[in-house]
């Protein structure tokens, strides 16, 4: 049964940060989430609790764009990695939110072997 109710629905720019953030680490090939600047040429990985600092949504005109700055198990492809990461992103961001998107970019901040 649903049942249509009148109003606006307004989600801030951090829950969005969040939504992507938990859909990128789901994909395979991600080791994890980096800071959008390198210190020492060196990319961290943020621990989970820290996840939307990985991720910069940016208001537009024609809907949100993400940055998502990443870290990316060696021995993968980075094209296909990245591919994934935009079609999970845009899936989980379109059902769950239902923002219109204006674009996902990918920043692959690091290589990292999985132990």
């Amino acid at each position: 049964m649903t049942q249509k109710i009148s109003g606006n629905l307004h989600v801030s720019n951090d829950v969005l940060a969040d939504l992507a953030g938990t859909a990128a680490l789901g994909c395979y090939g991600v080791v994890g989430m980096a800071a959008p600047s390198l210190q020492d040429g060196i990319a961290k990985i943020l621990p989970a609790n820290r996840l939307r600092r990985g991720v910069i949504v940016t208001p537009r005109e024609a809907g949100i764009h993400v940055d998502l700055y990443v870290v990316i198990e060696y021995g993968t492809n980075i094209t296909v990695v990245s591919q994934n990461l935009i079609d999970n992103v845009t899936y989980v961001l379109n059902e769950f939110a239902q923002v219109p998107l204006d674009g996902i970019e990918v920043h692959v901040q690091g290589i990292k072997v999985r132990k």
